[in-house]
C-alpha cells in the first residue's frame, strides 16, 4: 500500500463526504479511493467511515485518525517546502500593500533594483490608506505604518515612525518660533484627520524610558485633512504647524523649506510607539518570494533609515 497516498485519500474523502467527490479532484477512479480507505480499515483494524444514504460519516475511529493524518500531512507539507525552497529562486506573483504616500516615495523608486534582482517574481502593487484583510484579498506581504493591533500577522519591522514638529520659514517669521510644546497652543496647528483627537503628546529627548512624562498639548487650527501629503503642501504654504513623519518631510527639511521646531522634543500623536512594518499572513514557512521582498526593503531602508539623513537625532 502506498501509505501516504492512502491517507491523502482518505482525508480528502473525509472532508468532501465522498470517495467520487475525492476521486475527481485528486484524478483517481473512484474504486481506486475505495481501495485505499479499505487498505486503511485492515491496517488500522478498525472502520473508518459509516456509509449512508446521505453519504459517509466518519465514525469515531475515523475522526480521531483523520486528526492525527491532518498534522502528519501538513508536516511533510512543511518539510517538502522547507527542503525545495533550499534549491529554488524566489519565483511567482507577488501581491502587496502599501500606504499610498509611503508607497509611492519609498517603495516604487526602489522597485526597479528588485525586479532587476529577482527576475524570475512578478508584482502586483495595492497603494492603499486602508487596511486590507490580507487573507480575504489574497495579499502576500504589506507595509504598514503605526501601531499594530493585535491579529495573527506576522510582522517584522522596518524601521520607527519618527514625526517632529516643522513649519515654513515664512510662517515662524510671521508667528514666532515655539520654545516649549505649551507654545503650540497659540499657533495654527495642521492636523491629520485620520489620527483621533486634537493633541500631540511631547517627552524631552533622550530621557530614559523610565524617566519619560508626556505633556499633551491642545492643538487649534483652522485646517485638517485626512491625506498627509495634502497637510506637508499645507505646511510648506506657511498656513501653520504640523507634525510630519520624517519619511515624508526628511526632503523639504535638508532643503530649508520647512524648519524643524522644538528639536529637543519628541512628539507623537498617542501613547505607543509606532513603528513601520511588513506584514505578512503566518506560515510555518515564509515563501521565498515574501521573504525577499521583506529582506530587500529592509536593507534598502537601513538602519537608521535612509530618509533620516540631515536631520536632527532628536525629533
Amino acid at each position: 500500500m502506498d501509505y501516504f497516498s492512502a491517507v491523502h485519500a482518505f482525508v480528502r474523502a473525509a472532508e468532501l463526504q465522498s470517495f467520487s467527490k475525492a476521486a475527481r479532484e485528486m484524478t483517481v477512479k473512484t474504486s481506486t479511493i475505495s481501495r485505499y480507505v479499505s487498505d486503511l480499515e485492515k491496517d488500522l483494524g478498525i472502520a473508518l467511515f459509516n456509509r449512508s444514504t446521505r453519504g459517509l460519516v466518519l465514525t469515531e475511529g475515523g475522526r480521531v485518525f483523520r486528526e492525527r493524518a491532518i498534522l502528519a500531512l501538513e508536516a511533510l507539507d512543511d518539510a517538502r517546502q522547507a527542503t525545495s525552497s533550499l534549491n529554488s529562486s524566489p519565483q511567482g506573483l507577488l501581491r502587496v500593500t502599501l500606504p499610498s504616500a509611503f508607497g509611492r516615495r519609498h517603495v516604487v523608486p526602489h522597485l526597479p533594483a528588485f525586479m532587476t534582482r529577482y527576475p524570475d517574481i512578478d508584482l502586483d502593487l495595492v497603494l492603499t490608506d486602508e487596511t486590507v484583510n490580507m487573507i480575504d484579498a489574497g495579499i502576500d506581504a504589506a507595509i504598514r505604518i503605526g501601531v499594530l493591533s493585535d491579529s495573527s500577522l506576522m510582522a517584522k519591522r522596518l524601521a520607527p515612525h519618527r514625526r517632529i514638529v516643522c513649519g515654513s520659514p515664512n510662517y515662524f517669521d510671521r508667528n514666532g518660533m515655539p520654545s516649549v510644546p505649551a507654545d503650540l497652543e497659540a499657533h495654527e496647528s495642521l492636523r491629520l484627520s485620520l489620527l483621533p483627537g486634537d493633541k500631540w503628546l511631547f517627552t524631552r529627548a533622550g530621557k530614559t524610558k523610565a524617566a519619560l512624562e508626556q505633556t499633551p498639548v491642545e492643538l487649534k487650527g483652522r485646517l485638517r485633512a485626512n491625506d498627509s501629503e495634502a497637510v506637508l503642501d499645507l505646511a510648506l504654504a506657511g498656513c501653520g504647524i504640523a507634525l510630519l513623519p520624517t519619511w515624508l518631510a526628511g526632503t523639504a527639511l535638508r532643503e530649508g523649506r520647512l524648519l524643524h521646531a522644538l528639536p529637543e522634543w519628541e512628539a507623537r500623536t498617542g501613547k505607543a510607539e509606532p513603528a513601520i512594518w511588513a506584514v505578512y499572513p503566518p506560515k510555518k514557512i515564509v515563501s521565498s518570494k515574501v521573504r525577499s521582498f521583506v529582506d530587500f526593503f529592509a536593507e534598502v531602508i537601513g538602519e537608521p533609515p535612509y530618509w533620516d539623513d540631515g536631520i536632527s537625532k532628536h525629533a
